[in-house]
């Protein structure tokens, strides 16, 4: 394969959590316009109780115009931040537990095709409850389920976010929950 090469970067726009650019590219000896879209990067937790339950999020998503139930997760506060720290305090944000232990389970690139976002999800046990702390414009309901329930529910297409199924189907594998 030829290698491709990037000719110019064109900042389009600006968004909260997104920026837009028009890249124009070399391939395949060939001028090419793609659309990049950088994003700083996240962070999402497969957080379970101490019966065993995963701690999930429902939330509207603009994007979809529905609700959806997901893992908790949140942008970093900066390109530099760790991912744990992040996961860590959406965590807590947004279901109102502190992990008193977490372990790294896997990254995911959720949309290589444009995007360059990344999410380092990550495992957290010895739940202890806290409190809430949601943005203003967040509406964020904690639901507990089984992993059975939420697997079944992936294989019916009812949860399709991609950091939520990596993370789910990777925390049964490891742990041989089917």
């Amino acid at each position: 394969m030829e290698p491709v090469k990037r000719l110019k970067r064109e900042l389009r726009a600006e968004g909260t959590v997104i920026k837009l650019y028009k890249d124009t590219v070399e391939v395949a000896g060939k001028t090419a316009e793609w659309d990049y879209i950088h994003h700083d990067g996240a962070a999402a937790v497969v957080a379970v109780n101490d019966s065993g339950k995963l701690l999930m999020v429902r939330q509207y998503r603009n994007a979809l115009d529905r609700f959806t139930l997901e893992l908790p997760a949140g942008k970093l506060d900066s390109p530099d931040e760790p991912t744990l720290e992040c996961a860590m305090r959406e965590l807590e944000e947004e279901t109102g537990y502190r992990a008193g232990k977490s372990e790294y389970l896997l990254t995911v690139n959720t949309t290589v095709a444009f995007c360059n976002e990344k999410i380092d999800i990550y495992l957290a046990t010895d739940l202890e409850k806290t409190e809430q702390h949601l943005d203003p414009d967040e509406e964020i309901n904690v639901e507990e389920w089984e992993v059975s329930d939420l697997k079944k529910l992936i294989y019916e297409g009812k949860i399709t976010d991609g950091k939520t199924v990596a993370g789910i189907m990777t925390y049964a594998e490891k742990f041989g929950i089917i």
